[in-house]
This record gives C-alpha cells, structure tokens and sequence, in this order.
C-alpha cells in the first residue's frame, strides 16, 4: 500500500496543478511543500522527470519505476530456471488472456474443472499429480510436465486426430476427395 501512496499524490497533484494555482492564487503559501517533498523522494529513488515537459496526471507514469523495480527484484530473486521462466512468462504481454475467455461451450471455450485446476496449477509451480511411472517408461514429477511433452500422451494424440479431422473437412469441402 505504501509503495502507491507516493505515486498516488503526486498523479493527484499533478492532474489539479492548474486548478489549484488558479484558487490558491491569493493564498501567501507558493508552493505545496508535500508535493515538492514527494516529488523528491520519487526523484531520489532513481526517477526520471523532464523538466521542460508538463507534470504527468496518470497515476501510471508515476507508477512505474516503483513497479519495475519491484519486478526486477523478485525475478532476480529465483534460482531455479523454471521458476524464472513461469515468471517471465506469466509477466508476458497477453499471458492471462485465456482467463477472460467466456465459457461458450458451443465454440469450444468452456474448460472443465480438471483442465482449469491443471492449468492454475502449471501457471503457479504448484503440484499437479503424484510422482509416477508414465506408459513409456519416464518418470513423472510431482509438477506433471511430462506429460505435456511425451509422444505417447493421450491428450496429445486427441490433438492430433482432431487437426488431422479438421484438414480432412477442410479438403473435402473444396470437393478433393481425402482421407
């Protein structure tokens, strides 16, 4: 909460800096000593401001440093290569798209509570099964990415015949005979 406060005020006082020098015009106090104060606090973190542009009204712009900094730190902080590439990943652009998703099940976007569990579980680095042989032989974790990977997974098989039935419909609807 603290790490808003400041930029919070500043995004405040910037976007108000006109109307309050037009009120407070008659007033003996020139400047607001809290903003000039936060103003160089955020400066003295390593903040940047140009001097010729205008002050900045969006919260963001005052928001970010503070949030880069913070990410930094916590992707500095893994060791373990898989948790530094969950957390790049899930810092991507877009990467929690599939979570606003509607559940239409006639186009095929509603998931089952299995396959919602699995997927949270793989985006967090949390269990998904309990460690066992697979069919071909390999041993699988406790996080189940075996199975993503292995030829011989059921569900990639599935995959396979589904894109193989839709290149087939997809052939035979442009009237060449396909199997």
């Amino acid at each position: 909460m603290h790490s808003l406060a400041r930029p919070a005020y500043l995004a405040s006082a910037a976007r108000t800096l006109d109307l309050q020098t037009s009120v407070l015009t008659a007033c003996p106090c020139a400047t607001d000593s809290h903003f000039e104060s936060y103003l160089s606090s955020w400066q003295a973190d390593g903040c940047i401001l140009s001097t010729s542009d205008p002050l900045p009204p969006k919260q963001s712009f005052w928001d970010k440093p503070g949030i880069m900094s913070a990410r930094d730190l916590v992707e500095s902080s893994y060791s373990d290569p898989q948790q530094r590439a969950r957390f790049l990943t899930a810092a991507s652009p877009h990467s929690g798209y599939w979570l606003l998703a509607l559940p239409t099940t006639v186009c095929g976007l509603r998931l089952s509570d299995e396959a919602v569990r699995v997927a949270v579980a793989l985006r967090l680095g949390c269990s998904v099964c309990v460690p066992h042989y697979y069919r071909c032989g390999s041993l699988v974790d406790a996080q189940g990415l075996h199975g993503l990977a292995c030829k011989q997974a059921a569900s990639r098989i599935i995959r396979h015949h589904a894109l193989n039935d839709v290149v087939v419909r997809a052939i035979q609807s442009a009237g060449t005979p396909g199997t």
